[in-house]
């Protein structure tokens, strides 16, 4: 199973800098926890500096993250607050028949609504959601299961 991790990077801020990216870590061993087996991509790790990054390498990087959120089975979104790079991995991975997770305070925001499957306030909900095992549900829903390769 191929999961993207999403979530927010530059923000609104007005200059070249990005939002605390510890929020991944958590994430990141919640699924080790209870999907071992998924390969996670995320891709603040594959750029760390892509605030240095001049126009050319910035499409390209757009372009890279797009398509892989399109082509993943699972995007968990992580939004304290809107992003717009984020919004769009959302609705890639939405309309291509991904699940989509997203932990956020934004539940009545129209994009969060229309392209998440499941909506958590918190981190501790997701991570208890994942616990339940409810993730096969949702990928059944979707015909994305694969009971060998998605057991948690």
């Amino acid at each position: 199973m191929r999961v993207f991790l999403a979530g927010i990077m530059q923000g609104s801020f007005q200059e070249m800098r990005i939002v605390d990216q510890s929020w991944r870590d958590t994430i990141k061993a919640s699924l080790a926890r209870h999907l071992p087996a998924a390969e996670v991509y995320c891709h603040f790790e594959a750029h760390p500096e892509s605030v240095t990054y001049e126009r050319p390498e910035i499409v390209r990087t757009l372009t890279d993250g797009f398509r892989r959120a399109a082509e993943c089975d699972v995007l968990v979104a992580y939004l304290p607050s809107a992003s717009m790079g984020t919004a769009i991995e959302m609705y890639e991975a939405a309309r291509c028949g991904a699940v989509v997770l997203t932990i956020t305070p934004l539940a009545v925001n129209w994009v969060v609504m229309v392209c998440s499957d499941k909506v958590f306030p918190n981190m501790a909900d997701f991570e208890e959601f994942l616990a339940g095992g409810r993730l096969a549900e949702l990928l059944m829903k979707k015909g994305r299961a694969n009971p060998e390769k998605n057991a948690p």
